[in-house]
């Protein structure tokens, strides 16, 4: 999608053109091939206009998972959908911004505005800058479709001087068009600059992946998922940390936090008790495991397996909860033989810390039977072992 026929949809014929491209792809199925044929056999529609009608109907349903009913209303790319930060994690954000009443928020590379919209919708004063004038001229157009003020142009990160800002927001960019980068060195403005930024207020968005040893003294690394899934790290400069590691973990009901102020350092190892539980891929980043353990009166299975276990039954935010039943043979032939022997035909294999791949496991395991059932297979205290649990 080119800068100009993207600024075609945004007039009013462009408009009409997109409510018509929602219609036509609703009518053949999904047919993308079909439905840019039809809408450019409309009067005084260009191809190339035709062709990025058609990709903002197919990526606003793809954006609805992320970014909810917004997305309907929402202009993207491909690449800015892919790297927007989802809205719940966004909305988390902004609201910690807010709370430190800058007044003002600058997006340094702000892509297609997903983080630009949620800083508005906080109540700050939000501009945002990118290098790519489509990507700036998406995210002016978001926030018009909204209905939220703001400032976006093209620029460079590296070298603008963001003193007139209460805050600053930057997400380097972690991808070229060889795939994902993993050295800090080689993200897009490099580390060295994040690491300068940090020490004025900022947040800085980084893979969660981070290590550790790379975050700098008095910066709070918080590690956020969403629904389960581990999305990114935040690095909170000293001006905005209040601690030095967090998990958070947001889910449709809300949010819950951990810090190292609830972790009590070593909790342990002791043997399976009733009760297994597996802590969020927040937590696990964050290093609060043992933070877990002790919020359910419990230890670790393993030192180096993030499984905690209790004879006490709790439901918590911080990790899935198992009732264990048994402890079944490791070894395949003896387990398949215990599978068998309780009729289990189907099986959910989790596993952490053996070398066991789930699908070829199940696949030569080959059972038969009506019944169902979850299996854990770990290290406890060094050895392989095969837990029959249920979710609870």
């Amino acid at each position: 999608m080119d800068l100009a026929a993207f600024r075609a949809l945004l007039t009013p014929a462009g408009e009409a053109l997109l409510a018509r491209a929602a219609e036509v792809y609703d009518a053949t199925g999904g047919d993308a091939l079909r439905t840019v044929t039809l809408l450019r056999k409309e009067p005084d529609v260009e191809a190339a206009v035709a062709s990025a009608a058609l990709t903002q109907v197919e990526l606003r349903r793809r954006a609805t998972a992320k970014l909810g009913a917004d997305a309907a209303r929402m202009y993207f790319t491909p690449d800015g959908l892919e790297q927007a930060t989802r809205l719940r994690v966004a909305q988390h954000r902004a609201a910690r911004v807010a709370l430190a009443d800058p007044g003002s928020v600058l997006d340094l590379g702000c892509g297609i505005g997903g983080d630009l919209v949620a800083f508005a919708r906080a109540g700050l004063t939000a501009a945002g800058i990118d290098r790519d004038e489509l990507r700036v001229e998406v995210a002016r157009a978001n926030l018009d479709a909204l209905g939220l003020g703001g400032a976006v142009q093209v620029a460079d990160a590296e070298g603008l001087d963001t003193s007139g800002f209460g805050v600053v927001f930057a997400d380097p960019a972690r991808r070229t068009s060889a795939g994902r980068v993993f050295d800090v060195d080689g993200w897009s403005p490099p580390w060295s600059f994040a690491e300068a930024l940090l020490h004025r207020p900022s947040c800085v968005k980084v893979a969660p992946g981070i290590p550790h040893d790379l975050v700098p003294d008095g910066v709070e690394a918080e590690f956020v998922s969403d629904e389960g899934d581990v999305k990114e790290a935040s690095l909170w400069s000293p001006a905005l940390a209040t601690v030095r590691r967090r998990a958070t973990v947001i889910r449709p009901s809300g949010l819950a936090t951990l810090t190292d102020e609830d972790d009590p350092g070593e909790q342990g190892l002791r043997g399976v008790g009733r009760f297994l539980y597996e802590p969020d891929g927040a937590v696990i980043r964050a290093g609060l495991v043992t933070a877990v353990a002790a919020g359910v009166k419990g230890g670790l299975v393993d030192p180096h397996i993030a499984y905690v276990t209790s004879d006490d039954a709790f439901t918590t935010p911080f990790a899935r909860s198992y009732e264990v039943l048994a402890e079944l043979p490791f070894k395949e032939k003896q387990l398949k033989a215990a599978l068998r022997e309780r009729g289990i035909g189907r099986v959910t294999i989790k596993k952490r810390g053996v070398d066991v791949v789930p699908e070829e496991l199940r696949r030569r395991l080959a059972l038969v039977g009506d019944d169902e059932a979850t299996l854990v297979m770990t290290r406890v205290a060094g050895e392989g072992t095969t837990l029959l649990v249920r979710p609870f």
